[in-house]
């Protein structure tokens, strides 16, 4: 587990550079997917079979990672960062996963909304009302995996539908970052 100190560090390196590196945020988008994806298989272990039947569509809103202006896709890759964030920031007792690859996963997450927001401010880009429609999109999709969640007291098999649900959710995004 990271110190306090040494994420204070981290963070405080990653902002003072971050103008650097806005110019190279799809590679590094990439990066973080690949290592979030290649996490959330730590974190758990093979789907369960007994979760199977219980298998839920959540039914991501593509039309948010396709729209008119480019900067539009990095405002909406940081909110689902953001929602991914605190999906996995819940009541993970009965998730039964690594707890150094989820510390690991969230860390990433962060460091990257962290990234993203800078860059974000930096081209000023504010919402207009189709950003906003898709921010509603994006909370409507991330409330039906939080109420199944609830729904479900948070047990081992909604975590791994919710796991699966996130790692298809961060292929969607890879496939995009990897067209701009």
């Amino acid at each position: 587990i990271m110190s306090a100190f040494g994420f204070w560090l981290m963070l405080s390196c990653t902002t003072i550079i971050s103008s650097l590196q806005c110019n190279h945020l799809p590679w590094q988008q990439r990066k973080v997917i690949e290592n979030s994806l290649r996490l959330l298989d730590k974190m758990g272990k093979k789907f369960p079979q007994q979760c199977l039947r219980e298998k839920m569509s959540f039914r991501f809103p593509m039309q948010v990672l396709q729209p008119r202006q480019k900067e539009s896709v990095g405002t909406a890759i940081e909110e689902i960062f953001q929602h991914i964030f605190y999906i996995f920031s819940k009541n993970l007792t009965l998730a039964a996963w690594d707890g150094t690859a989820l510390d690991e996963f969230q860390n990433g997450l962060y460091l990257q909304i962290e990234q993203l927001e800078a860059c974000v401010i930096k081209k000023h880009t504010y919402y207009h009302r189709s950003k906003e429609a898709s921010r509603l999109k994006l909370k409507k999709y991330f409330q039906k995996i939080d109420c199944f969640l609830k729904d479900k007291q948070h047990d081992l098999c909604s975590w791994e539908i919710s796991r699966a649900e996130m790692r298809r959710c961060l292929q969607l995004i890879d496939k995009v970052t990897r067209k701009r």
